[in-house]
């Protein structure tokens, strides 16, 4: 049987959100079979538990934020997709998400934090088998026209890969890869995309903070360009590092469906509310994808099979 997973044990963070600026707690706890990751706000005076859900999901505004049943004036979580892209890169089906704030700690920018965290509670195998969402049909979501183009596309495929194309037209971004395909498949999500931190524009700070978003952003925590070139020292994580952070995003914003998934995604310039409106495209139609799990775990697709090794 291809099992589903949990941690072994409890882990603890603790870091700044990106957006808002404020010190936040996160405890990391095992999950029963058929949990799925739950956040839970231990902050509120009565806790309130936040299902990761595709429908749940209310802003994509710079990041993903889910709030609860849905409903935007309801209690949230902000920028959970690096913590869910680890997740997936670790093949973790059930986890319980402790936090004492409304916004995921932004730690360096990259998933790697979360990777070394869940890595170092353990992952365990559970008594009830793993279950995907099989994607069955071509689904595809277009906005805009010419240089303003985007689309995200789901297509079947027997495993899980990931394509993605950027074009920002900046010289310094001109300069590095511009397209990354990724299988899921190869075992690789940490070496080769795990490491990649998220983007800030200097030109675009005064802008953000005045619309009270990046209030925590700084080089620790994110890879910072001005006009002309990459701002941290050391430069680059990879040479490509900046579409390899958009393919860990997708990776995240697609485990928001609920499950891992079997399929292909491919996108040119797309982001976190295109790729909420493809898995919303994806679910109005039942005939489009189907739940499935492996009782005999060689019948899955390659690599899927496989738990993570250790860094």
């Amino acid at each position: 049987m291809l099992a589903q997973r949990t941690l072994k044990s409890m882990t603890r963070a603790v870091g700044v959100g990106l957006h808002g600026g404020q010190r936040v707690e996160l405890t990391l706890r095992p999950a029963a079979v058929d949990t799925g990751i739950v956040f839970r706000r231990v902050d509120l005076a009565l806790p309130v538990e936040i299902r990761v859900n595709a429908l749940w999901i209310t802003d994509t505004r710079l990041a993903t934020t889910l709030s609860a049943g849905g409903d935007p004036g309801a209690p949230k979580v902000k920028t959970i997709e690096h913590l869910l892209s680890a997740c997936a890169g670790l093949g973790l089906d059930n986890l319980i998400v402790d936090i004492n704030g409304e916004e995921v700690p932004i730690l360096d920018g990259s998933a790697a934090s979360f990777v070394f965290l869940l890595q170092s509670a353990g992952i365990e195998l559970q008594s009830a088998p793993k279950r995907f969402v099989r994607i069955k049909r071509v689904v595809e979501v277009r906005e805009g026209a010419g240089p303003s183009l985007k689309w995200a596309r789901l297509e079947p495929f027997d495993g899980y890969k990931l394509s993605f194309e950027i074009d920002f037209d900046h010289p310094a971004i001109d300069q590095t890869g511009q397209r990354v395909t990724f299988d899921m498949g190869s075992g690789r999500y940490k070496q080769e995309i795990a490491r990649a931190r998220t983007l800030g524009f200097t030109k675009d700070v005064e802008m953000m903070r005045a619309r009270g978003l990046a209030l925590g952003g700084s080089m620790d925590n994110a890879l910072v360009i001005d006009d002309y070139k990459v701002l941290n020292d050391g430069g680059l994580r990879y040479d490509d590092e900046i579409v390899k952070h958009k393919i860990l995003d997708a990776i995240g914003d697609m485990l928001v469906i609920g499950h891992p998934m079997i399929g292909a995604y491919s996108a040119f310039r797309s982001g976190h509310d295109l790729n909420n409106k493809l898995l919303r495209a994806v679910l109005a139609e039942p005939g489009n994808f189907e739940r499935v799990s492996f009782l005999d775990a060689s019948q899955a697709p390659a690599g899927l099979a496989e738990l993570a090794p250790a860094w």
